[in-house]
């Protein structure tokens, strides 16, 4: 699946989007740094969705606007696993993002299944630049606000969101530090 998922994503971002591709390409570098935390099959789920967590961006998945919900629709269409559909719905609190933009109740079609495996794919996402590097949570969100302006939506969301995230990349580089 992983081999698919790269073509995916090379296919559909790398020339139209490259910073999108390279910030997938990083969270999935992250994502294999926190895989020795779980099963060998639930690790391997966690990078291949760090890999296409941001897929929902490409035009071929562009519904709705709402990237973690496009993006789960696109997949499920092409027949990823629903865990890994579930996961992208709801990566990085998209829950809340969801409700400001008046598509909560089509989230909610979605599993959020509120694991350390969430955790950890919400630590790769918001510890990722959108260059692929990696960043501390809080020059992540300063980058997102920054790029977006004060007033967006999506800055309002990533305000409102930022205890949830938080506890998520804390309880992960916790459970990081318990490998070393």
């Amino acid at each position: 699946m992983l081999d698919q998922a790269r073509e995916l994503v090379r296919a559909e971002l790398a020339e139209s989007q490259p910073r999108r591709f390279s910030h997938l390409q990083g969270a999935c570098r992250r994502a294999e740094a926190a895989a020795p935390l779980f099963s060998a099959e639930d690790g391997r789920l966690l990078v291949v969705t760090a890999l296409v967590h941001d897929v929902g961006y490409c035009d071929s998945a562009r519904e709705t606007g709402f990237h973690p919900l496009d993006g789960a629709r696109f997949l499920a269409e092409r027949g990823y696993p629903a865990r890994l559909c579930d996961l992208v719905a709801h990566h990085s609190c998209a829950r809340l993002e969801a409700d400001l933009r008046g598509l909560g109740s089509e989230l909610s079609q979605w599993t959020d299944e509120r694991s350390e495996l969430r955790d950890a794919l919400w630590w790769a996402d918001m510890t990722t630049s959108p260059d692929g590097e990696v960043v501390t949570f809080k020059e992540r969100v300063a980058e997102i606000q920054a790029r977006y302006g004060p007033e967006d939506l999506v800055s309002r969301f990533i305000r409102a969101a930022g205890p949830e995230l938080r506890g998520a990349v804390e309880r992960t580089e916790t459970r990081l530090a318990g490998l070393r």
